[in-house]
């Protein structure tokens, strides 16, 4: 079976991976669940529920529950067959919060 997209990580003007950042702060269990949801994606795209789900403005989430009934989300944009990983993180209320998006949007705006 052949990836559809690949990932990438997005990175800061200083070089910093902000979401493989994230990913390595979580613990091993969370890493194993969240690797296998965005290979699933890689592999599987275009993918709807429950692993992604559009965004609006040419963002998507792929959607992980880890450890401890806990929520996770990574943001992506698709460009040019990559999957960029924007954001990362653990969800706590039910809508995704502004603030999130934004900084994804942001991330987004800046590789456009």
């Amino acid at each position: 079976m052949n990836k559809k997209i690949t990932v990438v990580f997005y990175k800061t003007p200083a070089g910093h991976e902000p979401v493989r950042e994230w990913l390595l702060s979580l613990s091993l269990e969370d890493k194993k669940i969240l690797g296998s949801d965005i290979k699933t994606v890689e592999y599987g795209w275009p993918i709807g529920m429950p692993i992604a789900k559009a965004l609006g403005h040419g963002l998507y989430e792929v959607r992980s529950n880890v450890s401890s009934k806990r929520i996770a989300r990574v943001i992506f944009t698709i460009t040019d067959n990559y999957m960029i990983l924007l954001h990362g993180f653990i969800k706590k209320t039910q809508k995704t919060p502004q603030n999130e998006m934004s900084l994804a949007l942001k991330r987004a705006k800046e590789i456009r």
